[in-house]
This record gives C-alpha cells, structure tokens and sequence, in this order.
C-alpha cells in the first residue's frame, strides 16, 4: 500500500496514524456451530456447493452466488424448507469443478492470478491452508488479503465486486468455506484495479475542484460533457471501456473526493448506493425493470459496511476509496441516470413494514434471486446500521421488493 503523506493528497485522505471508518461489526452468525434447523441446513448446503459447484461458470464469465442467495435469504427470516427449495432452483445453472492446468502452490500463488481456469487450483490451494493454519480461516484470509506490496485487497472490487460479496458473507456467517473460495475469487478475478490504489501517480491526478459529498461528485459527473456518447449501456464491456477511454476524466472525480470525516461520509455514500439503485428505474417504462449493474453500487456497500471492522485502519479508507472508483465507473457505462432523492422520501408505504419486506423477499416470485435478495438485505442493514427515522431504506426498500419485475 502506498504512502499517503504526498502533498498533492494532504487534506484529501486521512494519514494513516489517523482512525479509518470506525464502526461496529454486524450480527455475526456462527453456522458452524448453530444447532437450529435453518442454521444446520444452511451449514450443510454451503458445503455441499463448496464441494459440488465451481465459483465461475458460464465460460467462467458468471460467478456462483448460491451461498449469497442462501445466506440472504436465512437472514431474512427463511425456513429450512425455503432453503432446500432455493438450492434446488437456484443450482439448476451451476457447473461442477474442471481441472486445472496445474496445482498453485505457496511459492508460485501469484503466478497465475487473474486466470480463470485456475479456479479449482486456488479453491484447492486455499483450502490446503485452511487445515495448515488448524482451520483459522479468519488468519487465511489474512495472510493473503492483507500482507505484500500487492495486497489482494486491492482488486477486491474487480468483476463488479463479487469477490467482496462473498467475503462478506464469509465474515458475517462465520463461513470457512466462503472465506476460502471469496480468496478463489479474488485470485481468478484480479484485474488492473489495484494499480490506482498501489500506484501514487494516479492519486496525485489533479482534480478541477474538490468536495465532500458524493451526491456533489456524482452530479458533477453527470454534468461532465467528456462522458457524453462514450457507451450505450448495454455493452457487457462498458467498465473496461470507461477506464480505457475516459481515464483521467474519471480519476479527476475520483480525486475530488476530500475526506475530512469518515464515518459520516461513509454513511453518504451508504445513503447514495441506495439512491443511486432504487431512483434512477424508468418510470415511463412499462415494467419495473431494476439496473444489474447498478445494484452491485449497493450490495458492494452494504460488504464494505460488514468488513470495515474487520479490517487494519489503514486498508479501510483505501476500500471504500476503491468502492467509489467502480461506482463512478458504473455510474458513466449507465449514461449517469438523474438520482431522485424525492421519488424515495416521497413513497407511500401504505402500512408496508420490514417483515412485508422480508416476506415478500422469502415467498415472492424473486426468491431465488441472488442480486434480489442481496439488494434488499442491504438496504435493511443500512437501516439498522445508521437508524432510519425518515424510514428512507425502508421506503427504498418496499419500492423494490414490491414493484420490481426484473433487470435490464
């Protein structure tokens, strides 16, 4: 992790003697311990997708999100019933384990980070750690999240944040099996994204102005003409085409950010992942069709929120620093939709509350869902994490659980 003491950064980030985003953990659920049946079923049906199903399938494009759908769904309330019939829908598309070209081992690990058809070798490789360090997973992860001049925490947010996601739910369920394929992900999805956090040059790009709000920053992109007629939103390549063509417009607003207080400018940006989800669907459109890449703005927010208190001070401000960088990216390869904060505060909840949230999530017609049920999931923690007295998450979150039909 690079310094932060240059003179072009003083004021904008925090030195490092200085407390990062200092928050309490979540609930922690110990599955692996738990007795009761929906913990017990939901112990067992982790491991049997750890065993049974790769994490990257589909020409090695998708990720298996069984455990978060799992995960989400357990925590909203679901019976031990309701979890074997989501891994019975929900594992219909997944595909078992292939081979690797060869085994990883501890001295040639970072040899072959980024391929994807090394899956199984990395799965292998960090389960094998997993028995040699008397399965402590939480020192695994450590030993190869944080530790080296290029930390992999660095391109935890690569492949739209998936492998924070799952790390997440590895910590909050208390999962040595997530926490090792989380660790599988992060080896086969590790991108160039960790250079703009490792690199100082790309931080001491200058920025035309400065701001604390994210709600600012994001309005200022929105206005920016430089983004105009870059993508059409719908190119499965848009993220690598707004860092390969619009780079240093996009590192200008990223540098704008000044954080000058952590945990309330952490709490924005919470509040702008679910405005950014939930108010910019059409509403002239004949369907309410939600954003899928919008929705990673928010469930990788909501895994920010459970790690920060897991993590050193120091790579705690360099995450979200790299959560806003694949917004903002997001953000300009969905043509920067208008955020409408009124569209939320001004929803009619008609008596609706969490547990008609929770239902609707666990019973309705999405339940098998992952991005559905994880949208949801974080929005409520937002709630619970910073109190809700305008009921803006819970609104937030009746208009998607209700009114959602699917994805564009």
């Amino acid at each position: 992790m690079f310094s932060i003491s240059l003179p072009s950064l003083q004021g904008l980030w925090p030195s490092r003697s200085e407390k990062g985003v200092d928050i309490a953990s979540v609930k922690i659920h110990d599955i692996q311990n738990a007795q009761e049946r929906p913990a017990s079923s939901l112990r067992h049906l982790l491991k049997l997708n750890h065993a049974d199903n790769a994490v990257l399938y589909n020409g090695l494009r998708s990720q298996n999100q069984m455990s978060h759908v799992l995960s989400s769904s357990y925590l909203l309330g679901a019976t031990q019933h309701d979890l074997n019939r989501i891994y019975e829908v929900a594992g219909k598309d997944l595909e078992h384990w292939e081979e690797s070209p060869s085994e990883v081992c501890s001295y040639d690990w970072r040899d072959f980070l980024g391929k994807r058809n090394y899956q199984q070798a990395y799965i292998n490789f960090f389960d094998d750690e997993l028995v040699r360090l008397g399965y402590d997973w939480r020192q695994v992860v450590h030993d190869y999240l944080l530790t080296g001049e290029k930390p992999l925490i660095n391109s935890m947010m690569s492949d739209l944040g998936h492998p924070i996601i799952h790390l997440a739910y590895a910590y909050e369920m208390s999962s040595r099996e997530m926490a090792t394929e989380a660790l599988g992900l992060a080896a086969t999805c590790y991108s160039d994204l960790h250079k703009y956090l490792e690199d100082p040059s790309y931080v001491q790009t200058e920025a035309a102005y400065h701001s604390a709000s994210l709600f600012e920053i994001l309005e200022r992109v929105r206005a920016d003409k430089s983004f105009d007629n870059l993508s059409d939103g719908h190119d499965g390549n848009t993220l690598d085409s707004v860092f390969q063509a619009r780079e240093s417009e996009l590192l200008g607003h990223w540098n704008a950010w000044k954080i000058d207080d952590p945990i309330k400018q952490f709490r924005e940006s919470q509040e702008l992942a679910a405005a950014l989800f939930v108010s910019t669907t059409p509403k002239d459109s004949k369907t309410d069709t939600y954003s899928l890449l919008l929705v990673h703005v928010l469930t990788t927010s909501h895994a920010v929120r459970i790690l920060l208190p897991f993590l050193p001070a120091r790579f705690q401000l360099s995450l979200v620093r790299q959560w806003l960088l694949v917004t903002l990216a997001i953000y300009i390869a969905q043509l920067r939709p208008q955020i409408d904060l009124d569209s939320i505060r001004s929803f009619n909840l008609e008596g609706r509350d969490w547990k008609s949230v929770a239902y609707t999530a666990v019973q309705g017609a999405h339940a098998t869902d992952p991005h559905y049920l994880k949208a949801i999931r974080a929005l409520r923690e937002a709630a619970d994490t910073w109190g809700d007295p305008d009921q803006f998450y819970l609104k937030a979150a009746v208009q998607f659980a209700h009114e959602f039909s699917g994805w564009s």
